[in-house]
């Protein structure tokens, strides 16, 4: 739930929010409403898949400080014209909020919905972790052609990993 597409509803619809000036600063806004933490990045080019519908926001410009994202500068509510290939995402620590300003308040009280939509939710799991505890540790299994299998160590990396739990959601 905390690392995922971008998503807003506004007028009873959902639609994403366009990359275009799309930073830190904003995804921190976002970490912030969901009561996810801090923002560890702000991937663009629809980093975990693109959405549908309209692309509701564009050109925010957020100081990082907003308690909301519709708080934030932006181009105005309305479809945008911007590719879905060009979504915003956002990374958070999954730590919930505990600072005094927020405790308490639960994020959907705070303004329009917002939701970060994984790219496993599109759709059938194209990897996951197995034979350990939990969801975000395990063995990396890739699902290609029907079916399940391994990928090999060689030149398996640190960066490699990281790559796989932001996939995840897994931070």
């Amino acid at each position: 739930r905390c690392a995922g597409r971008v998503e807003v509803q506004h007028s009873g619809h959902w639609g994403t929010v366009c990359d275009d000036d799309w930073g830190l600063p904003d995804a921190a806004v976002v970490c912030r409403q969901l009561g996810c933490g801090v923002a560890l990045a702000a991937p663009s080019g629809a980093w975990f898949g693109e959405g549908m519908g309209p692309i509701w926001l564009n050109g925010l410009r957020c100081r990082g400080t907003e308690e909301r994202l519709a708080l934030c500068r932006h181009r105005g509510w309305r479809p945008h014209v911007c590719a879905h290939e060009e979504d915003a995402s956002a990374v958070c620590s999954g730590r919930v909020c505990t600072c005094p300003m927020c405790a308490g308040t639960p994020p959907w009280a705070l303004g329009p919905a917002l939701v970060l939509t994984p790219a496993s939710l599109l759709g059938p799991p194209i990897m996951r972790l197995v034979g350990a505890a939990g969801r975000c540790a395990g063995r990396l299994e890739i699902f290609h052609a029907g079916h399940w299998g391994t990928v090999c160590d060689d030149l398996w990396g640190l960066p490699d990993a990281a790559v796989v739990c932001r996939q995840l959601g897994c931070g």
